[in-house]
């Protein structure tokens, strides 16, 4: 009995001195993931993009007119989405809501032109839906986006 409670007794010392790994470790480590197979779908296919602070890659086609939205303004957009190997998630016209609501990549992205404007984002998955399913979306999901802002109201 002495042996087990011994044997018990280092089996938790040596469990809990074991490196904790944490939810900030997990997202940083996702990141990079990220960040290596956009990294190499830019290479691939020759693509040009400039990288937010907030790690989304996006290629501005057109600016558009002024003014820009800003996460307050109510935006009606068009876009396509899909996987960075080409299959399409889907495609939605004339969507009309607060730009808040959009995810985090749509926010950063659509801020970034004007009415009539158009741009590319390739989004790491902590600015979409990030290590949640969503729809038919699975977790940590590298998103490409092409949108067009049709009208911004503040």
């Amino acid at each position: 009995m002495k042996k087990l409670f011994i044997l018990f007794s280092l089996l938790i010392i040596g469990l809990s001195s074991c490196q904790k790994v944490t939810v900030t470790s997990l997202a940083a480590t996702q990141l990079a993931l990220d960040d290596a197979k956009i990294q190499a779908y830019l290479t691939a296919n020759k693509i040009t993009a400039t990288k937010d602070a907030s790690g989304l890659y996006y290629q501005v086609v057109n600016t558009g007119t002024t003014p820009n939205p800003t996460t307050s303004s109510t935006v009606k957009i068009t876009y396509t989405s899909a996987y960075l190997n080409g299959v399409s998630v889907g495609r939605v016209e004339g969507y009309t809501a607060r730009l808040s609501t959009f995810v985090r990549a749509l926010q950063i992205g659509v801020s970034k032109i004007g009415t009539n404007g158009r741009i590319i984002l390739i989004a790491p998955s902590a600015l979409t839906y990030g290590s949640t399913e969503q729809n038919s979306i699975p977790a940590n999901s590298v998103l490409y986006y092409t949108i067009d802002l049709n009208g911004v109201s503040n």
